[in-house]
């Protein structure tokens, strides 16, 4: 039986209570992992995976961002994200996390998971926070991907308009739209098609991710300036120098992720981290998976990629 605990903590914003979770093994653990989850989700959607890790000795924990899930004072302020750059409040916040917990865990090997925005937020960290994740053993890079710069900035450009003109807590169509570039095209983003979801191929989770209050909120224009900000800045050569070398990576996405461009951005990722100087980088792409890959029908054999992969790095 896994015993669950929640827990909180003040956010770097000044503002949020972060909402947090753990998962806690019988016995005592072998290891830890920390998730980061993504865009407009919160950390119970990754009980089945956590589960999972627990039973095999872990302890897992995670929280919620600013914006999400119960991190939020009402749900009015889903998606609502405050300050000049708020991917930086995301930044600190997993950092908090990770030092509140190797202060209670001791000298356990120390794993941290990033998906989806939650990757590209776990990227920045590594590489402006980089000396103090001191006890990291290895991060994990799911369904992360690449963008241009020219596509960042045009985005940012199109964002900072909208704030201009209808406030940073505007929620506008035209953002999240112009989100789902070409790769996206293929698949439904909208809850329409569930076979077709851009998500997975498991349409039972499909159906409960449409019916959550939690992941079917707009995020307002200041909150997407924090993403793409953030994406462009894990393009930059600047990220690519400071990001932490002595530990291992391991990246893993779906072939038909559209976040990763069909697996290229993965790829993209995987050969940048080499070039800096990165000795321990593995890919994995699993074929026919789509976006989330703790969630597709294959996802037992991504479990268990995972906990060898983390095994082996212990």
């Amino acid at each position: 039986m896994v015993e669950q605990v929640e827990y909180s903590f003040d956010s770097a914003d000044g503002i949020s209570k972060i909402h947090g979770r753990k998962w806690i093994p019988q016995g005592e653990p072998i290891a830890v992992i920390q998730l980061v989850h993504g865009m407009v989700e919160y950390i119970e959607r990754y009980d089945e995976f956590a589960c999972f890790l627990a039973d095999q000795g872990f302890l897992v924990v995670g929280h919620d961002h600013i914006g999400h899930g119960h991190s939020v004072s009402d749900d009015s302020q889903l998606g609502v994200m405050r300050g000049k750059h708020p991917s930086d409040f995301m930044v600190e916040d997993i950092l908090t996390n990770y030092k509140l917990t190797v202060a209670e865990t001791k000298d356990l090997p120390y794993f941290i998971l990033g998906h989806s925005m939650g990757s590209y937020m776990l990227r920045k960290a590594l590489a402006v926070k980089a000396g103090e994740f001191s006890r990291l053993s290895g991060a994990i890079i799911v369904g992360t991907g690449q963008e241009s710069a020219i596509t960042c900035r045009f985005g940012l450009a199109v964002i900072g308009l909208v704030s201009t003109f209808r406030g940073k807590n505007y929620r506008s169509k035209l953002i999240r739209e112009m989100t789902y570039s070409t790769p996206y095209k293929q698949f439904d983003c909208y809850g329409k098609d569930y076979s077709r979801s851009w998500l997975s191929k498991n349409i039972q989770n499909i159906e409960k991710y449409y019916q959550d209050k939690y992941c079917t909120y707009t995020f307002t224009a200041n909150a997407y300036k924090g993403l793409v900000e953030t994406t462009l800045y894990d393009s930059s050569l600047d990220c690519l120098s400071k990001t932490k070398k002595d530990i291992p990576y391991l990246i893993a996405s779906g072939g038909q992720d559209p976040v990763g461009n069909l697996g290229k951005g993965p790829e993209i990722v995987a050969t940048a981290y080499r070039r800096a100087g990165i000795k321990d980088v593995t890919l994995q792409i699993y074929k026919g998976d789509r976006h989330e890959i703790l969630n597709e029908v294959d996802r037992e054999q991504v479990y268990q990629d995972i906990l060898k992969w983390m095994k082996d790095h212990m």
